[in-house]
């Protein structure tokens, strides 16, 4: 088990190589450079790095979109560009309606990631069943906000269940909160992956996972973290001090207590921003950051 926890297949990997002198079988790592932006892909490939670094089987793509991206300038347009293409990448070929899941809390904003976004995400799919000569251009997009168990009564599975079954998405993009062990990558990093995801496990209270095997369609997960465990945190800033601490003991007396940026709510309501258009811009094909500024108004 790592000693510090992380949601990003591609910080896991490097927590497993500091705390192990040899490499781990079964998983892959790419980086490169897309509109000036890192992206690292990790495929894990094997049960035993699944267990190993506790990510499922399957590709995960992280960008790390930077100190902040701004509006005044083209790092915003670039942004979105390189997210959806890695998203556009992952859904493959896929034809027929999406369903796009906001997950998570409104009300807790380091948890409202999902909530956020899908308020940026053109919905189509009425429009095209009932006038489908004018939009005959765009994707067939849903969306649905299942909220949380403890407001609903509801696990969040089982909401989207309910609605894959009635109208019967070709894919899901569940989009929710995660944690890093890097102050610098929250509100500035998206991890897409094609192995679902576990709703609420960005703060510490996971649920019942969406994925293909309890949807029985494709999910893509786009996570973008927002806290960072306590633990974690205290960890790497004694390592990075030269000091040694017992992690167990340390976990038992954070006690649970997660960290989030002071400026978290515009933080989140910005990436959200450009997670929304991502998802638009992968779905309809030839649609621009401006078109999309022009439909949402």
């Amino acid at each position: 088990m790592l000693s510090r926890r992380s949601d990003l297949a591609m910080e896991a990997k490097r927590i497993w190589s500091e705390e192990n002198p040899d490499a781990l079988p079964g998983v892959d790592e790419e980086e490169e450079t897309r509109a000036g932006f890192p992206v690292v892909t990790v495929n894990v490939r094997t049960e035993e790095a699944a267990r190993a670094l506790s990510k499922p089987i399957g590709k995960y793509v992280t960008v790390e979109l930077g100190r902040y991206l701004r509006r005044d300038d083209d790092s915003f347009r670039d942004g979105v560009g390189v997210v959806a293409g890695s998203l556009r990448e992952l859904l493959g070929d896929v034809t027929g309606t999406v369903l796009v899941a906001g997950l998570g809390n409104p009300a807790i904003t380091p948890d409202a990631v999902g909530h956020l976004a899908v308020k940026n995400v053109l919905v189509t799919r009425h429009l095209r069943e009932s006038c489908p000569q004018q939009f005959e251009g765009f994707g067939s997009v849903a969306v649905v906000e299942p909220g949380v168990l403890g407001t609903t009564g509801v696990e969040s599975v089982d909401t989207v269940g309910a609605l894959v079954r009635q109208i019967r998405p070709a894919a899901v993009i569940a989009v929710d909160a995660l944690a890093s062990r890097s102050v610098e990558r929250l509100c500035r990093t998206v991890q897409i992956a094609d192995t679902g995801i576990v709703p609420g496990s960005g703060v510490g209270n996971a649920r019942a996972a969406l994925s293909r095997e309890t949807l029985g369609v494709p999910v893509i997960a786009l996570g973008v973290p927002t806290v960072v465990d306590a633990a974690t945190l205290a960890l790497d800033l004694a390592g990075a001090a030269g000091a040694s601490l017992d992690a167990d003991a340390l976990r038992e007396s954070a006690g649970g207590m997660i960290v989030t940026p002071r400026e978290i709510d515009s933080d989140a309501a910005a990436i959200s921003r450009l997670v929304g258009y991502a998802i638009d811009l992968a779905l309809h094909e030839g649609l621009t950051v401006e078109d999309v500024d022009m439909f949402l108004g």
